[in-house]
């Protein structure tokens, strides 16, 4: 399989690429800071210099991505980022990729987004415009053609991977996921073919990724 991750240096994609690579498949990370090429090389991905936010249109995206079998995006503004930039990354660039994979042909597309992205009111004036861009976001890859999962982790945490998660289209509770088991729920995504179409929360849990998935039918 061949992957192409648009924000390519984060903690999750770096995880993502690592998995892809160990078990054979080639993956492009897309980044916007050349000095990160090591980084991602490391990880056993190819890198691919390009800054989302100063596209003014998708064809050199659609280039970075022809031929790939699946694009996943994992870029963000970041923390301490203002209103402005959680607009044209968490929302523009998002949006600018779905654009460039249906001008490459590539049909897959994998989101990683946020629990809590359906109900940006509910969140404080700090934090609402970054919900709302990532809702924004699910809801355009939603309305598109394209064979899209949108993955709606949890609170983030570095802990060591359990392999095991709670996986639903609503939860009906918070909790935290290890970075390294988001990253294996991308994965399972992306090579078995699991939960096309589907919007899924996912926190840490008892059922092994593969199982969780597979049973969202």
């Amino acid at each position: 399989m061949d992957v192409a991750i648009a924000g390519g240096h984060g903690k999750v994609a770096l995880r993502l690429a690592r998995l892809l690579s160990g078990e054979g498949h080639r993956v492009r990370a897309v980044i916007r800071n050349r000095d990160h090429a090591a980084d991602v090389e490391a990880a056993g991905a190819e890198p691919v210099v390009l800054d989302l936010e100063a596209l003014a249109g998708v064809r050199d995206l659609a280039e970075a991505v022809r031929e790939a079998d699946a694009v996943v995006f994992a870029a963000g503004a970041g923390p301490g980022s203002g209103p402005e930039r959680k607009r044209t990354v968490d929302f523009g660039a998002a949006v600018k990729l779905i654009a460039a994979a249906q001008s490459a042909g590539v049909d897959r597309y994998v989101m990683v987004s946020t629990m809590g992205a359906d109900d940006p009111d509910a969140r404080d004036e700090t934090m609402r415009p970054y919900f709302l861009a990532k809702g924004e976001a699910d809801a355009a890859l939603r309305a598109s053609d394209l064979a899209w999962t949108i993955v709606r982790p949890g609170s983030l945490t570095d802990d060591p991977g359990t392999g095991r998660v709670a996986a639903a289209e609503h939860l009906g509770r918070w909790g935290s996921i290890p970075r390294d088991d988001v990253a294996g729920v991308l994965a399972v995504a992306l090579i078995d073919g699991l939960a096309v179409r589907r919007t899924l929360e996912v926190i840490s849990g008892d059922m092994p990724i593969a199982e969780a998935l597979a049973a969202l039918g």
